[in-house]
């Protein structure tokens, strides 16, 4: 891995689809905007199709070798999962990466998803889970695929609430975002033990920013001077997930960040996520809840998967 690799040093990703949620602003938009100037036709996966638009016209004025779509994804409602996964199978035969970015930060009330899923556990998790189920079919279909799940140096304060997930006994803004962020990661790594069960060339691999400075912060006023002082830009904090999406020698289950102090800002390098995250049994029951909630439930014929 190059000591300051940027986006520069992506692989060309002509011919390659590649979806990224949450691709109207920040992260996302630096993503998707950096893979379009590679080659890739980029689809934007968003809630608001107005703002999409507006990003997808401001990167084809900077003339990108790929291309870019839009098309409607509300990851608050499992309604709207299901009818971008049927638009998007109806006009693509391929699914080369799934980059699983959006996402919200402490809201400082307790909100839901039209599920009624407390708003946090629902779009960062239960959404991308119910989505990447949703796509599996393509991803398995196309050669060396991968999904990419942006987490956050946050899921080490997590912990996973079987008795609460859904925060209704009592709600913790930031407790319940560093929940989300944890099962983002177990996710990810329960999703490679079955996929190498299956035998799939399918990988499934896990990023986060640092500390960037985006619109996902608009809910905690108070890292409006630490982000002057300590954040990172989006593009910066884009590298990490650019990455792992594209990156010949990345392998399923690895999980990238900023190589600076604490991981809070720099270039991308391998890390490694608290122990929990690793956890099998952990990762197999949320798993299973995760399931039952979205009534999404894909590569459990591989027994194998439920082993260490």
């Amino acid at each position: 891995m190059a000591a300051k690799w940027t986006a520069a040093d992506m692989p060309d990703q002509t011919g390659k689809i590649i979806i990224v949620t949450g691709a109207n602003s920040g992260i996302g938009y630096e993503t998707a905007r950096a893979l379009a100037h590679k080659g890739a036709h980029v689809v934007m996966a968003c809630r608001s199709r107005e703002r999409a638009e507006a990003a997808a016209a401001r990167i084809r004025a900077e003339n990108p070798r790929g291309e870019l779509a839009v098309l409607d994804l509300d990851l608050a409602d499992l309604a709207s999962v299901r009818a971008f996964a049927d638009t998007f199978t109806q006009q693509y035969d391929r699914l080369d990466v799934l980059v699983n970015n959006a996402g919200i930060m402490a809201p400082p009330q307790r909100m839901t998803t039209k599920d009624g899923f407390e708003i946090q556990f629902g779009v960062n998790h239960l959404g991308h889970f119910a989505l990447t189920g949703l796509l599996i079919g393509r991803l398995l279909a196309t050669p060396k695929s991968r999904v990419v799940t942006v987490s956050s140096g946050a899921h080490r304060f997590g912990t996973i609430n079987f008795d609460d997930l859904n925060w209704e006994r009592s709600y913790s803004p930031w407790k319940a975002y560093a929940q989300s962020k944890l099962a983002n990661l177990l996710f990810t790594f329960e999703l490679q033990r079955r996929l190498e069960a299956k035998g799939a060339e399918t990988i499934a691999v896990a990023a986060h920013p640092g500390y960037t400075n985006t619109n996902l912060q608009r809910y905690t006023r108070s890292f409006s001077l630490l982000n002057k002082l300590l954040a990172q830009s989006p593009e910066m904090g884009a590298l990490p997930t650019l990455y792992a999406a594209t990156m010949p020698d990345v392998r399923g289950g690895d999980y990238f960040g900023p190589d600076g102090f604490m991981e809070m800002r720099g270039y991308p390098k391998r890390v490694q996520a608290k122990p929990e995250a690793y956890d099998p049994e952990t990762a197999r029951r949320l798993w299973e809840v995760s399931e039952q909630l979205t009534g999404v439930a894909y590569l459990d014929d591989v027994p194998a998967a439920r082993e260490a």
